[in-house]
């Protein structure tokens, strides 16, 4: 049912004649976002470093390619576009085609994360001082908080110079948390609390150009790199949610006339289902990742290296 096309709420707005770009978009989290904006009518543009005329990362299927001839599909238009998103040259070229093509752009969700949490190889749980500090750098930080930054600092003239009687711009900051848990791994919990602090002062410094950002968190989803780690060893999914129901979350946030009064602030999808009336893929509304509080007992063991 995942990749099934399923209603969004009756209520939402439609999205018709927004251009959206959704970053990290060949699969997971950024694809069903770019989806569920295609269901709702808006043009999307879909980046990522997954082409067909290349490898795609991580070894798993998906281009931009795809995506964005799912996002025609679904009933948007989908653009795909090969963007480093860690190269400020190629995302500052990328926002000069979306000027050029589209003279415009009312939402950016930025998703790419280099990170890949537990599944990259070493123990994600290992102390801070036994983590591998250039992977974790490059992967959370430059490929993740940078990688944010860059394509906010870009988009922003962009927002900026809509019609003023356009409806208010939208920065959406995909993000991990816990209700405020520690996240079990040092590098991985200060770089989303950096994306979260970093929604927070985008808000207030765009807020007099009727422009919003904001942090969403999702919860724990069943992406194709979770599913393909379950094939291999299965491990406990019930409270999961579908990449989709993000992108409902995305979709929801976009069609408010009073997101202004949301800027700065940090949701999750769950929190956002039961406020907007939407659901997951399955009918259900699963809330937001909980983890346990971190105590003594669940201190990371050294290895002795």
């Amino acid at each position: 049912m995942q990749g099934a096309k399923q209603p969004i709420a009756k209520h939402l707005k439609t999205l018709t004649g927004r251009v959206a770009v959704v970053t990290g978009a060949s699969r997971g989290a950024g694809r069903a976002i770019a989806l569920v904006l295609a269901e709702a009518g808006a043009t999307v543009y879909v980046t990522g470093r997954s082409a067909s005329a290349g490898q795609t990362t991580e070894g798993l299927p998906g281009t931009v390619e795809n995506a964005a001839e799912e996002v025609t599909q679904r009933g948007g238009k989908g653009i795909a576009a090969r963007v480093d998103h860690t190269n400020e040259q190629d995302v500052a070229a990328f926002f000069e085609r979306v000027k050029r093509e589209s003279g415009r752009l009312d939402l950016l969700v930025n998703n790419v994360w280099g990170g890949y949490e537990q599944y990259d190889g070493p123990d994600f749980d290992l102390p801070f001082w036994e983590q591998p500090t250039e992977k974790r750098w490059q992967g959370m930080y430059v490929a993740g908080l940078r990688a944010h930054f860059l394509s906010s600092r870009f988009a922003a003239p962009l927002l900026i110079g809509r019609k003023a009687d356009a409806p208010p711009g939208l920065i959406v900051n995909t993000v991990g948390w816990a209700y405020g848990e520690y996240l079990r791994n040092l590098y991985y919990d200060v770089a989303k609390s950096a994306i979260i602090r970093m929604s927070f002062g985008m808000g207030l410094e765009l807020k007099k150009h009727h422009v919003a950002a904001v942090a969403l968190a999702p919860g724990f989803m069943r992406t194709e790199r979770v599913m393909a780690e379950h094939a291999k060893g299965p491990f406990d999914l019930s409270g999961t949610e579908s990449p989709e129901y993000g992108g409902r979350a995305v979709a929801a946030l976009a069609g408010d006339p009073r997101i202004m009064e949301r800027s700065g602030k940090l949701f999750t999808s769950g929190d956002l289902a039961r406020e907007y009336g939407f659901t997951d893929v399955d009918g259900k509304q699963p809330e937001g990742f909980r983890i346990p509080p971190y105590g003594e007992d669940e201190v990371p063991q050294s290895t002795g290296t």
